[in-house]
């Protein structure tokens, strides 16, 4: 608002200058000295309003520091869908128990699965998917099918083939 003052006072001198030159007597001013005398006041009147409007733009600006708005983020939707797990049957407890017996015991695992007609490939001693296949149908069929979930309850399956 103090711009709009000090513009409005600068308007209101120049009109009184103008005016003025205008008063002043016939014979002191020709009509050629009054018309420079007001241009000499109109020109320092507009060299002070762009003088003031230069100011004006020279101003630093003022930070004024705002507060953060912080916006909850939407949580993205996943459809539920049913992914079975994967795993293999090499990492399972019947693989690591069957693997931590020695090899002579691995062989008569698999020679007396065979021989209750569960297993049917070489014996060979090593776990695979016949050994597998041979150990859960047996697990199964003696009710000890859910002995495989753990390795210390699948040692069990195996001592009751081997003893």
């Amino acid at each position: 608002m103090l711009p709009n003052v000090k513009t409005t006072a600068i308007a209101a001198l120049t009109a009184a200058a103008v005016f003025a030159t205008s008063l002043a007597p016939a014979n002191a001013f020709g009509r050629d000295e009054r018309k420079f005398l007001q241009g000499v006041v109109a020109a320092v009147i507009v060299d002070q309003l762009i003088e003031g409007a230069q100011d004006r733009r020279r101003r630093e600006p003022v930070y004024v520091p705002q507060q953060p708005v912080y916006a909850p983020q939407p949580q993205p939707y996943y459809e539920p869908h049913y992914q079975p797990q994967r795993t293999s049957i090499y990492s399972t407890p019947a693989a690591r128990a069957f693997n931590s017996y020695g090899r002579g015991e691995r062989i008569a695992i698999q020679q007396r699965l065979r021989a209750m007609g569960y297993y049917r490939s070489s014996i060979d001693g090593s776990f695979g998917p016949g050994t597998y296949n041979a150990v859960l149908a047996y697990a199964q069929d003696s009710g000890l099918g859910n002995n495989l979930g753990s390795t210390n309850t699948a040692f069990g399956v195996y001592d009751s083939l081997i003893y």
